[in-house]
């Protein structure tokens, strides 16, 4: 789908479908999102420029995402997505910019290109050029990824919090376990989040490098400032992604410590039964043999003398670990 911005004399007109060469070469912003092969011919012969296929999209080499073509600059990088549905995914983005026009590519939408959408039918100034329209979407970006990763932190806390309470809470054993599942479930989307958002912290950071090395026509002088604000701003998500993956690390430990002490007093307690059982199976075995010259067999008393001697060696055993302070 191709869908075009226009700004003119400060109104935003938004077109769907559009084909007309000097109509698509007035839009500031071409968004093609799952674009068809005409599509992609309509705006390329527009343009006069080569819109990256989603082959060369996928490809991990700088030379394959970052480069100039004539007087244009074609960046790619992947971004995450699906956060909102809890399915956490990248995928590439193309930008082409030239001096009058922005190129987006997309197979997916990250909530920050609609939202980015809506906000310039309220202010179309965000539009006014096309390296103002592509600075002021990886603003978004970037604002959207520091409230994801504002959240899954609250998420980390309250969740790695429950789990503490209920360890140390004399809690049954099945609340116990719901919790510490409950943190690492928590845990593993906290590592999976910072690993996408650090992918695409990455992959804005290797852009805005690029551009601010690119002396190139379609960055505009009064622009350059918001490049190094966008770097500032980056290089601080990242320190905050990595702050967080290293404390998701730290509870992890904790949990499977936690998890691990409630195995080892689970199999403490079958050692206890199964040595508290060992002397009186031993005993009646003994009296449960079938030969012919036993005493005991005889005696009045034999069989109270047997059950109590079973339930002594029973006793005794967990006695002693008591006093020792295994149990």
């Amino acid at each position: 789908m191709l869908t075009t911005y226009t700004v003119q004399g400060g109104v935003l007109s938004v077109r769907d479908g559009e084909r007309d060469p000097d109509a698509l070469r007035r839009a500031v912003w071409l968004d093609l999102l799952m674009p068809s092969p005409e599509e992609e011919r309509a705006v390329q012969q527009a343009l006069g420029l080569e819109i990256p296929t989603r082959e060369e999209m996928q490809e991990i080499e700088s030379s394959s995402r970052l480069y100039r073509e004539g007087e244009a600059l074609v960046t790619t990088a992947s971004f995450l997505y699906g956060a909102d549905a809890g399915e956490y995914g990248s995928t590439p983005i193309s930008f082409v910019l030239t001096a009058t026009n922005l190129v987006t590519v997309r197979y997916a939408t990250p909530k920050a290109v609609p939202v980015f959408a809506a906000r310039c039918q309220k202010a179309p100034g965000l539009l006014s050029t096309a390296d103002a329209a592509m600075f002021h979407i990886f603003e978004q970006i970037v604002d959207r990824l520091a409230d994801i990763l504002e959240k899954v932190g609250a998420d980390m806390d309250r969740d790695s919090q429950g789990a503490f309470r209920t360890a140390r809470g004399r809690r049954a054993a099945t609340k116990r376990a719901q919790g510490l599942q409950d943190a690492l479930i928590t845990l593993g989307q906290v590592g999976e989040v910072t690993a996408r958002a650090s992918e695409t912290l990455l992959g804005l950071s290797r852009i805005l490098t690029f551009l601010q090395a690119e002396k190139a026509v379609a960055i505009r002088k009064e622009n350059q400032g918001m490049i190094k604000t966008l770097v500032r701003d980056v290089r601080s998500l990242v320190d905050h992604a990595n702050f967080l993956n290293n404390r998701a690390t730290f509870l992890l430990d904790a949990v499977l410590g936690m998890i691990n002490v409630e195995q080892t007093s689970i199999i403490k307690t079958f050692t206890v039964v199964s040595v508290a059982l060992m002397p009186p199976t031993l005993i009646a075995s003994i009296y449960g043999m079938n030969f012919q010259h036993m005493p005991e067999l005889e005696w009045q008393l034999g069989y109270p003398l047997a059950i109590l001697l079973m339930v002594a060696t029973a006793v005794l055993p967990v006695w002693y670990f008591k006093r020792k302070g295994w149990l």
